[in-house]
């Protein structure tokens, strides 16, 4: 998923003061209440297993503030991840096994697809239709939706690139995020279906060129719409083509941190031959699977040493699988094209075929098979995990009138904290 790709340039949709015209609907079974017997919200607080904070009437939100836990690790850590965000719907927040939180929005679909951070809204009309297409379809194959106009998704879905990457309303006001809410508008209803069933319609940044068929990916029986086809149209990708210049020494440190590569030696050339990459230096040689070396150099170069890595901008140290490695004297320099798991759509590739005129549809059934778009029926509300780990944050309503269980709140600040119970109390704010 494109999510993370394209830093500089990627919708960052975690901020505030830029709502869409719908109304937000009240969850209302669909989301847990909280603990009967329990109050409302005082200095002493309340607590309950699960807490439901349902939003004010009308167009509203909630704005949520937290530092994640500081973790034991070898990483360098240069600052505590946080989270900054604002989420239409109702929060649900239960307290896990080990104290800690995860929020889960209980929004209505047309909202959730609203806030996905897929692609910038700058681009072509048409690339911002074939996506959130392509985002509709795919969170209904990826929940198995089978249901009736209006009825609740059931099934949870994640907030990451794991799923799609949604982020809620942005925090700040993301410039164009308009023309994304009026595509999600413009196409309602329109689904790509395989058969009589939402397809799965994956999609990737940037391709080396062409893209996979599924079973050559993902390991699963072939789909005819997941077919190969030719991608001549992403160069304006930022990861279209890139380099990195990575000293031995710090090829070494990873490689050791890795347990691929023996400690205290150094490494003196490297080299990849087909499928795997070959390591040499003072008499040891190693040969390694060409993504297992991927992964581990980036999971330990931000890792240990994140002020240098990833480099020129790139979203992570080796974007792709499709790269070549090769080495001087002192340093590896690693080549290499793409960003993502290469089957589907291609967004970059999607940005080229709008900028020639393309429409929506002519976009999804080159990526997609012939698929065209077709109207089919879409859930009221869906699930979507926000956050967890959590050991505490602040949730601020943009109005008065959120409730938890019968109680009205104003619109002060509310601290929620984990444990054996979700605790909320309220703050000055």
């Amino acid at each position: 998923m494109f999510g993370r790709c394209l830093l500089a340039f990627a919708v960052a949709l975690l901020a505030s003061g830029c709502t869409p015209a719908s109304p937000v609907a009240t969850p209302s079974a669909s989301t847990p209440a909280l603990a009967s017997g329990s109050s409302p919200p005082s200095p002493d607080g309340i607590a309950g297993t699960r807490v439901s904070i349902r939003p004010p009437p009308g167009d509203s939100s909630f704005l949520l503030r937290a530092t994640y836990p500081r973790v034991r690790s070898k990483c360098v850590h240069t600052g505590r991840a946080t989270l900054l965000a604002r989420y239409p719907g109702a929060l649900s927040v239960r307290a896990d096994d080990d104290g800690r939180l995860t929020i889960t929005v209980t929004l209505p679909f047309e909202r959730y697809l609203e806030g996905i951070a897929e692609v910038p809204p700058s681009w072509p009309a048409a690339a911002l239709d074939a996506q959130v297409i392509a985002a509709r379809s795919y969170a209904l194959a990826r929940i198995g939706w089978t249901g009736q106009q209006g009825e609740t998704l059931q099934t949870p879905i994640c907030a990451t690139s794991d799923c799609q990457v949604y982020g809620g309303i942005p925090v700040p006001p993301t410039p164009g995020i308009r023309r994304w809410y009026a595509a999600v508008q413009r196409t309602s209803g329109q689904v790509l279906l395989d058969g009589d069933r939402p397809a799965d319609t994956v999609y990737f940044s940037t391709s080396n060129g062409h893209t996979y068929g599924n079973e050559e990916v993902f390991g699963s029986s072939p789909l005819p719409y997941l077919r190969p086809v030719v991608e001549r149209d992403d160069g304006a990708s930022p990861t279209s083509r890139w380099h990195v210049t990575m000293p031995l020494r710090d090829l070494a440190t990873f490689l050791r941190a890795g347990e691929i590569w023996p400690k205290a030696t150094p490494i003196s050339s490297v080299a990849r031959a087909g499928a795997t990459v070959r390591i040499a230096g003072s008499g040891t040689r190693r040969t390694v699977d060409a993504g297992e070396f991927r992964d581990v150099v980036n999971a330990w170069a931000s890792c240990l040493m994140p002020g240098r890595y990833p480099a020129g901008g790139l979203p992570t140290t080796v974007p792709s699988d499709w790269y070549d490695v090769t080495s001087g004297p002192y340093d590896a320099r690693i080549t290499g094209r793409g960003w993502g798991h290469g089957v589907g759509m291609v967004q970059w590739g999607a940005y080229g075929k709008a900028r020639h005129g393309w429409s929506a549809a002519r976009i999804l059934g080159f990526y997609y098979g012939g698929l065209e778009p077709t109207a089919y029926p879409e859930p009221g509300l869906i699930h979507v995990v926000v956050a967890s780990g959590l050991r505490s944050f602040t949730v601020k309503p943009s109005a008065a009138g959120a409730r938890i269980g019968d109680e009205v709140l104003d619109r002060g600040v509310l601290r929620v904290t984990g444990g054996d119970l979700v605790t909320v109390r309220s703050r000055a704010g």
